[in-house]
């Protein structure tokens, strides 16, 4: 390698080294390149208000612009012989819709989805439903299948979405 050589690129690697050194890589690449960042956390209830703090889990929490929705299900308290995928996935999807827009997003701003299935059986029935909600193309998505989920639910939920709202 040539050192008497300047180019931005080694100009570039030689700062990041010596700013990684220091603890400043991230400091300066988040805040000076975009300004300011909001570095408040807002604990949300369902209905888009502040929490009360008495929640052991925040279902929406906005922070740097962003949305975290935790895990939704279906929570069916019917008989289990009468439970039924494209059901279950239509009831989450309208709760997560209904929490990113409360935190301030739209179902386009969801960037991230984590799919939790009771079964992997499930799978084309949920994603029959799923692709409803994301007519402009879906966002980035990890489906995974488990023992069992809280509440008789044969699907659960969660996401991380971009607020486009204010």
């Amino acid at each position: 390698m040539n050192f008497g050589t300047f180019t931005r690129r080694n100009f570039a690697g030689r700062l990041a080294a010596v700013l990684s050194s220091v603890g400043l890589t991230g400091a300066v690449l988040a805040g000076s390149a975009q300004g300011a960042t909001d570095d408040s956390i807002r604990k949300l209830g369902d209905d888009g208000k502040p929490a009360d703090g008495k929640q052991m889990i925040t279902p929406i929490v906005v922070h740097n612009g962003q949305i975290y929705v935790a895990g939704q299900g279906a929570h069916d308290s019917g008989p289990a012989e009468q439970f039924e995928i494209g059901h279950h996935t239509t009831i989450v999807m309208d709760n997560v819709k209904k929490l990113v827009e409360a935190g301030g997003g739209t179902v386009d701003s969801i960037l991230q989805l984590s799919v939790f299935l009771a079964d992997i059986k499930y799978y084309d029935g949920m994603n029959k439903v799923f692709k409803t909600y994301f007519p402009n193309g879906g966002p980035a998505r990890t489906t995974v299948a488990v023992a069992a989920l809280p509440g008789n639910s044969l699907v659960e939920i969660n996401c991380i979405a971009v607020v486009v709202k204010k």
